[in-house]
């Protein structure tokens, strides 16, 4: 495996925790619809990482894509309102290693979330000066193994590192042809990874002393 020359970094699982803000989101987005049915932090939990489209379809099996995305667009509007007092759990290190890893590497975020969810989560994190560039999957609606290529085409990148916390992230880097790399602690797992680690402090530690 190549020495990296920049980190690409999933947000959901990696770097947060902010399924329960989540779950209110689309509780609320869906009494707003019209729905009698809610949903719980499980429930949420068994479809992080995955597309806007294969969520609604596990909560909505039976509504047509229009239904589907005016609830998304609902769930959208709830989460926005939530941002001044959502209390996500930022995992322990995260914030300080991006800040030293920063000065090493050039670094991304890439994520399935909707359009405007990494700016959010810089936002909040206070990080925004830290990355270069990001991608998500509501700016073009494109899988991850395509927006890691637009990434590593826009910016040169010829040997990243993806970092992220479910089997599904892995597929995707491997698509991309790029080096995944798993976190423990998130929501997922895999067996298919090129490093893993178990905190995001050891994370650090690793690509530092490269």
């Amino acid at each position: 495996m190549l020495q990296p020359d920049s980190l690409i970094f999933d947000m959901d699982g990696t770097l947060w925790d902010n399924v329960d803000s989540y779950v209110i989101s689309w509780n609320r987005g869906l009494i707003r619809t019209g729905y009698q049915k809610q949903v719980t932090r499980n429930d949420i939990l068994a479809l992080m990482g995955k597309e806007a489209r294969v969520m609604l379809n596990a909560i909505l099996p039976d509504a047509g894509d229009t239904a589907q995305d005016h609830l998304f667009e609902a769930v959208i509007d709830a989460y926005q309102e939530l941002l001044p007092v959502m209390n996500p759990l930022i995992y322990e290190g995260v914030v300080q290693g991006l800040e030293k890893l920063a000065l090493k590497y050039r670094l991304f975020l890439l994520s399935n979330c909707e359009e405007g969810g990494l700016v959010n989560f810089m936002r909040h994190t206070r990080t925004s000066h830290l990355f270069l560039d990001y991608m998500e999957h509501g700016m073009n609606l494109q899988p991850k193994h395509h927006n890691l290529r637009l990434l590593m085409a826009k910016h040169g990148l010829e040997s990243p590192h993806y970092i992220g916390d479910t089997d599904s992230d892995s597929h995707q880097s491997a698509l991309a042809g790029v080096p995944f790399v798993l976190v423990t602690y998130g929501f997922g797992n895999t067996d298919r990874f090129q490093l893993q680690f178990d905190s995001f402090t050891g994370l650090v530690h690793h690509y530092l002393n490269l």
